[in-house]
């Protein structure tokens, strides 16, 4: 049974933490989809009355903003554990989608719902900033890794990382918890299919050392 389930079961108001608010609002958002999505909705979801949730946020971009700044929070943490690991860039940008695997697993609504912002609200323009800057960054680290020789030198740097990280957020789309498959075969995979194709013809990959 889901929180959201739980909730709407229970024949007397809920109450929650406001993360726990946050959790079943981005599942609803994700369900109805954010423009879809009322307050009125949410105070179903919730167990909550309208004026509950109110007492919590102003109103329901509010919560967005706090979903969604689970999701980049995380990636931009999995960014900066890279730039300052003291190896190659090939291996930052290897470390890079290593943890941003994890991170979608960890936080799998919040990216999901992070992925999904179009710039329709203030919320979505700045997260879609931030997303842009995330890009930015990686596409620095693989532009290094090409002038270090450690990958194909007719890279273009931003096109290569918005290819390797479309297949990475993709995992957002089906990865199940007990599906059977855990994120680091998933990251495993990823690289093998997504850094190491990106090398010279003949270059041996170098195997960056897994988070512990």
């Amino acid at each position: 049974m889901s929180s959201t389930d739980a909730v709407r079961q229970r024949g007397r108001p809920a109450r929650h933490s406001l993360d726990e608010l946050v959790h079943i609002v981005a599942e609803e958002f994700i369900e109805r989809g954010y423009d879809a999505t009322s307050m009125e909705d949410l105070a179903r979801a919730t167990g909550l009355t309208k004026a509950a949730l109110y007492h919590h946020v102003p109103g329901k971009e509010q919560f967005l903003r706090l979903a969604v700044s689970r999701g980049v929070d995380a990636l931009e943490e999995a960014v900066e554990e890279a730039e300052q690991l003291p190896v190659p860039a090939v291996q930052q940008l290897e470390h890079v989608v290593r943890r941003s695997v994890a991170v979608l697993v960890d936080q799998l609504p919040y990216v999901c719902l992070l992925l999904r912002v179009r710039g329709n609200t203030e919320t979505e323009q700045w997260a879609l900033a931030r997303r842009r800057d995330l890009d930015a960054r990686v596409a620095s680290l693989t532009a290094k890794a090409v002038a270090d020789g450690d990958l194909d030198p007719d890279l273009d740097p931003r096109l290569a990382t918005r290819l390797v990280f479309g297949a990475v957020n993709s995992v957002t789309e089906w990865y199940r918890p007990d599906g059977g498959v855990g994120p680091d075969e998933v990251a495993d995979v990823l690289c093998r299919m997504l850094v190491d194709g990106l090398r010279p013809h003949g270059t041996a990959p170098v195997v960056a050392p897994r988070r512990a």
